[in-house]
């Protein structure tokens, strides 16, 4: 496996420069940031990225305002407790992406949120506290506890928010598969297991956080 610095090398000659490769990397909140971030922000980012599945992500940006209004601003024991007679007009409101299979999964996030939040005081606390070096252990957690947040999806959630964090896009899993990491994307705890060892070894050696370090990964393929 590689160093660190030699992966970025090779992003910087594919890209023209190691500022260029790391420029404008994604903002990484502090753990008392991400403990504030109100529940509703949390449920909003998970429609906001579970909706597109299927579709373009530019009907979802340009149907959201009407998205957010319909879901009462992602109210979270609003829509938790969502009746069947609201989920039935949801799934013919013209403001949305009408699709049943993803308005339950928006239903089914809230639950997770609002349980998650009554017990640790809020769902932004809980993810806060869960360690970066874990960070395959938090997907995995979405994945199961969550609705539609498998693959990509709980990661580039947590990205948006702020947290530390990489996301296995075909870019990412094949630098991965070059380090010898896996040899394809993983799938179980030991794949999970064998990807997360890699990436806290890189930031030990760079200090960089996951998630410059994944984005340099990405870079150093076609990302």
């Amino acid at each position: 496996m590689r160093s660190f610095e030699e992966i970025l090398d090779i992003a910087a000659d594919r890209k023209g420069g190691r500022s260029v490769v790391l420029a404008d990397m994604p903002k990484v909140k502090t753990g008392d940031e991400i403990a504030a971030t109100p529940d509703r922000d949390w449920l909003a980012q998970m429609a906001r990225a579970l909706l597109p599945a299927g579709i373009s992500w530019t009907v979802v940006e340009k149907k959201w305002p009407g998205i957010n209004e319909a879901f009462h601003g992602f109210d979270v024991a609003r829509v938790a407790h969502m009746s069947e007679d609201w989920f039935d007009e949801l799934i013919t409101d013209t403001r949305i992406i009408r699709s049943p299979p993803k308005v339950r999964a928006i239903q089914q996030n809230a639950v997770l949120i609002q349980e998650v939040s009554a017990e640790h005081g809020s769902f932004g606390r809980y993810i806060a506290d869960w360690p970066s070096e874990d960070f395959a252990g938090l997907a995995l957690w979405l994945k199961d506890r969550g609705a539609r947040l498998g693959g990509t999806t709980g990661a580039y959630v947590m990205r948006q928010m702020g947290v530390e964090s990489y996301i296995l896009s075909s870019s990412v899993v094949a630098r991965l598969r070059a380090e010898g990491v896996v040899d394809k994307l993983p799938t179980s705890k030991k794949g999970w297991a064998a990807v997360q060892a890699a990436f806290n070894q890189w930031k030990a050696e760079s200090g960089e956080s996951l998630t410059t370090i994944s984005r340099v990964l990405a870079q150093s393929v076609d990302g």
